[in-house]
């Protein structure tokens, strides 16, 4: 698989805040096109776990729904409609399996088992969307491989719970029909998730790819020269009260 991204900046008007901005910091509206990444080269497979990391803004949700949109048969997580009755029956499948899917996703207490997806809090409720997501693509009609997508993984939960969740869903990857692709900007998962296929963004416009669970396999790396995202070398003014310095900036590499 291979993927380009790109969008093209939208024309805007100066404005009084816009000519602020420009005369402080000697920038002007961005123009022309955005590449985020440009025929990268994904080694991926049914079945697999596959991890999109990096900061904010590096471009790692992106590319996940590029390859998402590639692999189709992809169930995103935040879409899911969840029912309104108790966790016990709201899954379908095999009872026995169905209480073994929720206990591996952190939801195994029986009170918890009583209550609706409404009488959840957030971190619960997100964890009941992981074992509903898999559930469904488990039950889901058909040989093709189909997968589950996550942006934000693991994002609402305290880091323990998330290192937890993580180790149990590796462990439910064992078919080529089912696998994963997630987008995180917490690297503190990798040990317990052991992902597949590692695809590290960073800011300066690097896409690193990597296949942890072969050794030896060497690291690929890409680089977008043009339109990566990259901050200004400002000629700002700061203080505390405003803007009155001349300033420079820690990501201009002066």
């Amino acid at each position: 698989m291979k993927l380009s991204v790109s969008y093209d900046f939208v024309p805007k008007q100066r404005s009084v805040g816009a000519s602020v901005v420009m005369d402080h910091f000697g920038v002007d509206f961005e123009q022309g096109q955005h590449v985020v990444a440009d025929q990268v080269e994904l080694p991926i497979q049914p079945g697999q776990v596959v991890l999109f990391v990096g900061p904010s803004g590096s471009g790692k949700s992106s590319l996940l729904r590029a390859a998402a949109a590639q692999l189709g048969a992809v169930r995103w997580l935040d879409q899911l409609q969840l029912p309104e009755v108790p966790l016990a029956d709201a899954l379908p499948g095999r009872l026995t399996e169905n209480f073994s899917l929720l206990a591996a996703c952190g939801l195994g207490e029986a009170q918890l088992l009583l209550r609706t997806p409404s009488e959840l809090s957030e971190g619960q409720r997100y964890r009941f969307r992981l074992a509903l997501g898999w559930a469904e693509c488990q039950q889901a009609p058909g040989d093709e491989p189909r997968w589950l997508a996550a942006d934000e993984f693991s994002a609402t939960l305290d880091r323990v719970l998330a290192k937890v969740v993580s180790y149990n869903l590796r462990r439910l990857v064992r078919s080529p029909r089912l696998g994963l692709l997630l987008a995180t900007t917490h690297e503190d998962v990798l040990d317990d998730l052991d992902p597949d296929v590692v695809v590290r963004c960073d800011l300066d416009g690097r896409i690193e790819v990597t296949r942890p669970r072969q050794p030896g396999v060497r690291p690929i790396s890409f680089f977008v020269n043009a339109g990566a995202a990259r901050a200004p070398s400002p000629i700002g003014r700061t203080s505390r009260g405003g803007i009155i310095a001349a300033t420079t900036s820690p990501w201009c590499g002066a």
